[in-house]
């Protein structure tokens, strides 16, 4: 229909895709029952249990919250969006860095000299530009769905927030801000970070954009200025590694001073961040690479030279480390690898269209930032580095590609791949520990307006019993029973993530009712006091598929203390998967559950193949004996 076509992409988008429903409140009752059943004591479950059945009863609470949530669908777009973003991200106090920014590691990259980074970095930021280009022009062509009920178009909203965000800290919560775009508000500038140095590079100069040529010879001013000593401040961007409050805290005494705030303007209204890293020092391998993309190394290192704020930062690494850092809070994962791998294909892709040196025009030089500070921020400063300092000895990384076999050998087997995996990382938890634990996967809700994500549970009953006949020591299941078993466990599994997406899980909808709780001033209900309640949001295992199509991976540090996380891209022939853990708790270890991972994969392959050899004889030996035996004569 033409007429559709003729309106702005962003209300197209929108108006094509349903909003989010509400699920019925018995059927989110029911479910939360069932994924915490098996993983709380008997005691404590009847005590939920009960409460669970007031709540949901006639004339219970829950009734009134579920009315309450039913009008509040109706008058926005999406009715749990501000309700989620506040509580996964605005109202956590912890640092960005490792808890909350997922980062994209880049290969290694061969540069011969620093003039070379600086040659990667310019067509970087050319990509950049570019690719905002698309994003300004609601040019993007619109994502589908693949996977489980793949064809449906998504929503687009998400990539529209990729430059123009800001997150500003808060005493008690943050704030994100989105620059929708009028074009005399457009950025114009990004920020270089080099020697923990800030630098505006404006990127438009007589209303046309700069080339790559004129980027690089702006990029080479740079690491000049960066390197001239005298003028050297101190590193203020390690205050953005801090804790929220502290950064909050620092912010209001670094705007004080009207410099300090005309330098936080114009990093607050950045395109994106461009960190130019020196060398780090350490073996490339994916592991450290990962390590120096969540971290920079500390202060010590790289760590000083980000701005953790800003949604985007692009680091170039004089040794080859590469990739990107991302403020989770204004978009996905999806979202980081679509412009990651565009930006990818970008730079390898064409060869450089350097233009004839004649053609460079006469540009001003880029500006460095400059900082007011006095005993008291100094002070601030060290504080803030000794905490980043901690963090940085704190985790415990291991990226583990696993070569027996990737989705093809799992497809083969008619399953999914996913729910595959998820079941072999809940085999690989329960070797480690003897028992499951409330478990995270990211489920996109993209499929309504506005959608970001829901929860999958997948340490389900199915996956338990499975992980049981696994580890049996006493042979009490046979091959079939264990089969019997893993297929029920990646059934349930799968049927628990077409229920997210299709916005019928429970953590969104448990979320939307105790908010409303909130807004009504009433007593919080009961079952959200509930211990099983508190225990089923710590999530000791957080785990998310990030898959890409171009050489790289992303990964995360563990969402709680006594965690892992655990981020994986499934390839045709091999797994990547990056686990993460921290070492001040004992009870965590990244390469035990590796090595506990690879083990649990290759049995559950070895369990396969098995089970498909017995049937293939079975297959054999009925078609040997002939017509008459299978007729049963």
């Amino acid at each position: 229909m033409p007429i559709l076509e003729k309106k702005p992409a962003r209300e197209r988008d929108s108006q094509v895709l349903p909003k989010v429903p509400v699920p019925p409140m018995n059927q989110t009752l029911d479910t939360y029952l069932k994924s915490v059943q098996h993983l709380v004591k008997e005691e404590q479950f009847k005590k939920t249990k009960a409460i669970v059945e007031k709540f949901g009863g006639p004339g219970g609470v829950g009734e009134v919250l579920q009315r309450k949530l039913l009008q509040r669908r109706d008058k926005t777009s999406n009715w749990v969006y501000d309700y989620w973003l506040e509580d996964m991200y605005l109202n956590n106090r912890l640092a960005l860095p490792v808890n909350s920014s997922p980062v994209m590691v880049f290969p290694k990259q061969t540069f011969r000299d620093h003039k070379d980074a600086l040659r990667f970095a310019a067509r970087l930021i050319r990509g950049v530009l570019d690719y905002k280009t698309l994003i300004d022009a609601r040019a993007l062509p619109v994502d589908f769905a693949r996977g489980q009920l793949a064809g449906t178009p998504l929503c687009m909203e998400q990539y529209y927030r990729l430059f123009n965000s800001y997150r500003y800290p808060g005493i008690k919560t943050d704030t994100l801000k989105v620059q929708m775009n009028t074009a005399s508000l457009a950025p114009e500038h990004i920020i270089v970070a080099c020697k923990n140095q800030f630098f505006v590079l404006d990127v438009v100069a007589n209303s046309k954009q700069l080339n790559e040529t004129e980027i690089f010879s702006q990029l080479e001013k740079i690491v000049k200025m960066a390197d001239n000593t005298e003028e050297r401040l101190p590193p203020f961007g390690i205050l953005t590694s801090d804790g929220r409050t502290e950064w909050a805290q620092a912010r209001d005494d670094l705007t004080k001073d009207q410099t300090n705030k005309d330098s936080l303007a114009l990093i607050e209204s950045c395109l994106c961040v461009v960190c130019l890293d020196e060398p780090s020092s350490l073996e490339p391998n994916d592991t450290n690479r990962a390590l120096m993309m969540l971290h920079g190394g500390g202060r010590e290192k790289n760590g000083a030279n980000r701005w953790y704020d800003k949604s985007m930062q692009f680091v170039v690494g004089m040794d080859g480390i590469c990739g990107v850092v991302c403020e989770h809070s204004p978009f996905e994962g999806i979202v980081l690898v679509q412009c990651s791998e565009y930006l990818m294909k970008h730079i390898t892709g064409s060869p450089s269209k350097v233009t004839k040196a004649s053609t460079i025009r006469e540009l001003p030089p880029p500006r460095r930032l400059l900082w007011k500070y006095n005993p008291h921020i100094q002070g601030l400063l060290t504080a803030s580095g000794d905490r980043l300092q901690r963090l940085v000895n704190n985790l415990d990384m291991d990226v583990f590609k696993f070569k027996a076999y990737g989705k093809e050998f799992i497809k083969k087997q008619k399953m999914s791949p996913d729910a595959f995996i998820q079941v072999a990382l809940q085999l690989a938890f329960y070797k480690c520990n003897g028992r499951l634990v409330f478990t995270y996967e990211s489920a996109s809700t993209r499929r309504f307006q506005e959608g970001r994500v829901d929860n999958i549970r997948s340490a389900t009953p199915e996956a338990l019993a499975f992980v049981t006949s696994m580890a049996d020591e006493r042979a009490t299941f046979t091959d079939l029973e264990k089969m019997k078993c893993l297929r029920e466990a990646i059934n349930a599994q799968t049927n628990y993530t077409v229920a997210a997406i299709t916005g019928m899980a429970i953590d969104n909808h448990l979320l939307g009712l105790l908010r409303i709780a909130k807004e009504l001033n009433m007593e919080k209900p009961e079952i959200f006091c509930d211990e099983t309640y508190l225990t089923s949001n710590h999530f000791i295992l957080s785990t998310s598929q990030v898959p890409t199509t171009v050489e790289m991976f992303c990964c995360y540090g563990p969402v709680v203390p006594n965690g892992y996380g655990a981020c994986y891209n499934p390839q045709s022939d091999h797994i990547i998967f990056c686990v993460s853990s921290f070492w001040e708790n004992t009870h965590t270890s990244s390469v035990v559950f590796v090595k506990a991972l690879n083990e649990g994969l290759l049995e559950i392959r070895d369990l396969c193949n098995r089970c498909s050899a017995a049937a293939t004889k079975l297959a054999d030996s009925s078609q040997e004996a002939g017509q008459p035996h299978k007729s049963g004569k």
